[in-house]
């Protein structure tokens, strides 16, 4: 369903994905981990062409993304849902319109058949009862669960989910995980899980991909991740400050050095918005 062949990508001198390849078959729900700022959010982006790469190429489906008509890019774009870091709910629309909003964007469905679709998601998050309210009056648990109706009302086949418990408290994260599971065996969806939840997240997903200095170093499924032989991955899991990643992070560039303004603010699809 998803395949990322030898991708590559920079940000002027720095070298972000350094010949990415990783395969996501049908239904299989993946978690790629990693060092903060490693590039895991730049490869979810280039699933839906949010950014393109210097070399390589992303299938979907099969089709090559570089190689589709902008007609053809919306329709597979479509397929995809995208919940971002930072929820990116529209702070001036409601709970409901928050949700509406992709609905009344991408369709031709009636205001009846779009309050069926939006209130049937709100109420699989359960906050059916907050549908009035403004997101500035929600709780960061709250926020990512909106933002989870509003990706899956269009009915994705894939869904691509960029942190969904930054800056919440562990019990809250743990209800969030445990939604995402619930929706992901219910649906079958087809999905990428960017995370730092260790090891809560083997209990979601089917495998385990680990990115660092720009490669896939490590890709196992959930239960052989939790007791890896791969030192990277092991150490990453046991949060070790002591073993390899250590030792190349020594000879990278020096603290302070930050992101270039492309990677943290790349400009959004307004469809997924």
């Amino acid at each position: 369903m998803i395949c990322v062949e030898e991708v590559w990508k920079s940000f002027g001198p720095q070298e972000v994905l350094r010949g990415v390849s990783l395969d996501v078959p049908p239904g299989e729900f993946m978690a790629l981990v990693g060092l903060s700022g490693c590039g895991k959010s730049v490869l979810l982006k280039h699933v839906v062409r949010l950014m393109e790469p210097d070399r390589g190429r992303v299938l979907v489906g099969g089709r090559d993304l570089a190689a589709l008509s902008r007609r053809e890019l919306e329709a597979t774009r479509s397929r995809i849902g995208y919940v971002f870091q930072n929820s990116a709910l529209f702070d001036d629309l409601t709970v409901y319109e928050n949700v509406a909003f992709p609905l009344r964007e991408t369709t031709r469905l009636g205001e009846g058949e779009i309050r069926r679709k939006v209130m049937s998601e709100l109420e699989v998050v359960g906050l059916e009862s907050a549908e009035e309210k403004h997101p500035a009056a929600l709780s960061g648990g709250m926020v990512r669960r909106v933002a989870l109706a509003r990706t899956l009302v269009r009915d994705p086949d894939i869904v691509l989910v960029d942190e969904p418990t930054t800056g919440l408290d562990p019990i809250v994260a743990g209800t969030i995980l445990r939604l995402f599971a619930s929706v992901h065996q219910r649906r079958h969806l087809t999905g990428i899980l960017v995370s730092h939840d260790i090891p809560a997240i083997f209990g979601i997903v089917e495998k385990v991909a680990m990115l660092h200095e720009g490669r896939i170093v490590a890709l196992e499924t959930s239960a052989e991740a939790r007791a890896s032989r791969n030192p990277m991955l092991a150490q990453f899991v046991s949060g070790d400050p002591e073993g390899p990643i250590q030792d190349i992070q020594s000879r990278r560039e020096p603290p302070g050095r930050t992101l270039p303004l492309e990677m943290e603010n790349p400009v959004k699809h307004p469809g997924l918005k």
